[in-house]
């Protein structure tokens, strides 16, 4: 029986520093410069940044597949990590926690570890998003993708 894939921890060295690194990943508005799936978010309550409690929403779409989702951040420790998961509604009762981790290599370069973890999927739900969304059957390689492309983003900088 086809079910989403419940956790997931991947990671890439990438040539950029960690402050350069974490700008990119701590600014939810730019996540839709390196991201396969999520194109735009933005902050909500009038927040300008990370912090715990602080709320944003993303715009996704995976295939013909569209939608939104309201996350909260859990835990901030700039610039090494940041935790968000997704908030359940009645239309979306599922709860997933997103957590990135930076690190400096012995070479000055970042180590990137993105993974995350469903902490509660409805059994009827996860097999229709299995079906509306085959790639979140297995993730593994669009989210190495992703990170590979935070550290091209963080390279440039404030480049488009």
């Amino acid at each position: 029986m086809m079910q989403v894939q419940k956790q997931s921890r991947v990671e890439v060295g990438v040539d950029a520093t960690v402050p350069q690194v974490w700008e990119v990943v701590s600014d939810v508005t730019r996540v839709g410069e390196w991201s396969h799936e999520c194109h735009g978010a933005r902050w909500l309550d009038d927040a300008a940044g990370p912090a715990p409690g602080v709320r944003f929403r993303g715009h996704n779409q995976a295939g013909w597949v569209h939608w939104g989702r309201t996350c909260q951040i859990v835990d901030v420790d700039a610039p090494r990590r940041l935790v968000w998961q997704t908030v359940s509604t009645p239309l979306f009762p599922d709860i997933t926690r997103w957590r990135i981790q930076l690190e400096e290599t012995s070479d000055g370069r970042t180590l990137i570890t993105q993974s995350f973890t469903v902490l509660r999927a409805p059994w009827l739900l996860d097999r229709i998003y299995a079906r509306l969304v085959p790639n979140h059957r297995d993730r593994d390689a669009r989210l190495t993708e992703d990170l590979v492309r935070v550290g091209a983003v963080a390279r440039r900088g404030g480049q488009p």
